[in-house]
């Protein structure tokens, strides 16, 4: 009896003993794979690398984003069918790009020409409890949510070979390269333009050769491409706007804990507020640049929408939400 009563304390003690020795089990790591259709060097790339910096230091490394750039996991579209199912966790690209998914056609009216008086615009707008509804509608409709909608795009500009363009009426007849969109086209014809769809990798000869007289892309695509070579003003119209959006799979994001959510909504926020300073930076660059090659015509911008949004009415309440298009109108 006596020799058993000794034992219980001893087992104890060997007890604790091994129970200290066996580490504890750590939670798993979570691992996000985020895709962007960008190169290493492009400012969505490099926001993209540090969010994932971000979300390491928040998480307190439980949480590791594996950025691949350069269209490494697909396209966009491929991207968005990859969050669906799983296959792809992230994306950081255009807000404009939504509409791509059925469910989130809503988001169409982003890519409405001179729509946005700027970015600060756009930003107050999505931000409003009409917009967050419609995020949320998307969300569950697509099974692709936008976590932080932050990071300002390269806006779409005006340039010309011998036409100053300021009013409206400085539109009518003007031959102007177009990409391939339904919008674009509306508007310029709003105008009084004749919009032309001519390829990318035609538009400096067709310039160059007369068969357009203007085109519009952004500062950067103007510097890169030599536009400034064979066009003679430019005119900062700021006509498409856009802002960057972290995308993730509706599906994974409901399987995070609330303190995994709120990480990734911070880091979403701060990698954003990155994106823009980079974009800024670049193109204020750019633009100091070309004004040494080109003649900047500033354009009477209220008369040009005063024009242009109007011919958009007939698409409010399919395209989007009836009355959204006035909403954002008329938000100061």
């Amino acid at each position: 009896m006596f020799r058993s009563c000794k034992t219980v304390p001893f087992l104890v003690v060997v007890a604790l003993l091994v129970s200290l020795a066996v580490p504890t089990m750590a939670a798993p790591k979570l691992v996000l794979k985020l895709g962007t259709i960008r190169a290493e060097d492009d400012p969505t790339t490099l926001a993209a690398n540090r969010f994932a910096e971000l979300v390491k230091s928040k998480s307190g490394g439980s949480i590791e984003v594996k950025v691949y750039p350069n269209s490494q996991l697909g396209g966009i579209n491929d991207m968005f069918a990859g969050m669906k199912v799983g296959l792809v966790d992230m994306m950081y690209e255009g807000l404009s790009s939504y509409p791509w998914v059925k469910g989130a056609e809503d988001f169409n009216i982003i890519a409405v020409p001179f729509l946005w008086k700027s970015y600060d615009h756009m930003k107050k707008a999505l931000a409003t409890p009409t917009f967050q509804k419609l995020f949320e509608n998307a969300a569950e409709k697509s099974g692709v949510r936008v976590i932080v909608a932050n990071g300002e795009a390269e806006a779409r500009q005006l340039t010309t070979k011998n036409r100053p363009v300021k009013t409206p009426a400085d539109f009518k007849g003007l031959k102007i390269r177009i990409a391939e969109s339904a919008m674009v086209r509306k508007a310029m014809q709003a105008l009084g333009a004749n919009p032309i769809v001519i390829p990318f990798s035609e538009l400096y000869m067709a310039l160059r050769q007369g068969v357009a007289e203007a085109q519009e892309n952004g500062f950067l695509t103007i510097k890169n491409q030599s536009l400034y070579e064979v066009q003679k003003y430019l005119i900062p119209t700021y006509y498409i706007r856009d802002v960057k959006a972290w995308y993730i799979g509706d599906a994974k994001w409901k399987s995070l804990s609330a303190e995994q959510q709120k990480i990734l909504r911070e880091a979403a926020e701060e990698a954003g507020d990155y994106m823009t300073a980079m974009t800024r930076k670049q193109l204020d660059e750019t633009l100091a640049f070309l004004k040494t090659k080109m003649t900047v015509v500033e354009p009477d911008l209220d008369a040009i929408r005063k024009v242009v949004t109007p011919a958009f009415e007939d698409e409010d309440g399919k395209m989007w939400p009836r009355g959204l298009l006035k909403f954002v109108r008329d938000l100061d």
